[in-house]
């Protein structure tokens, strides 16, 4: 799948919202996270606002990146790896991604609009491909 300029763009411009306060959006995708997929809460530590954070600041480099994967392919095979390593498989991304897309609706209201949610829809999958062949994540 091709991310191209505009794609890009959209993503890192709708972004900057998030960025204001990760404290709600992060909160939000993990009750997101847990409502498409129960079985996924096992797999995450208790402290859910430290991962929260975690995962936002990881997320804000590589949408900041986006488009530069060889700058961050190691950084790609390196969340692959310890996402694997704690028990995340190839089909646990597909929640993961409504989850996102949820949360984005969320922060977003209107300005989610179709063109920007197909861009994160688009961008996700380059994001997890790179994640789960890097990373070598199983089935």
């Amino acid at each position: 799948m091709t991310i191209t300029p505009e794609d890009i763009s959209r993503v890192q411009n709708s972004f900057v919202t998030l960025a204001l306060d990760f404290d709600p959006h992060a909160s939000f995708f993990y009750d997101a996270l847990f409502k498409h997929a129960p079985d996924l809460r096992q797999l995450f530590r208790d402290d859910l606002a430290g991962q929260g954070m975690k995962f936002m600041t990881t997320l804000q480099v590589i949408v900041e990146k986006l488009g530069d994967e060889e700058d961050i392919a190691t950084q790609f095979m390196g969340l692959g790896r310890t996402h694997s390593a704690l028990g995340i498989r190839q089909a646990h991304f597909e929640p993961m991604e409504e989850a996102l897309i949820d949360t984005l609706r969320n922060a977003l209201g209107a300005e989610f609009d179709a063109e920007t949610e197909k861009s994160w829809r688009k961008a996700y999958k380059v994001v997890s491909a790179n994640m789960i062949g890097r990373g070598e994540i199983p089935e």
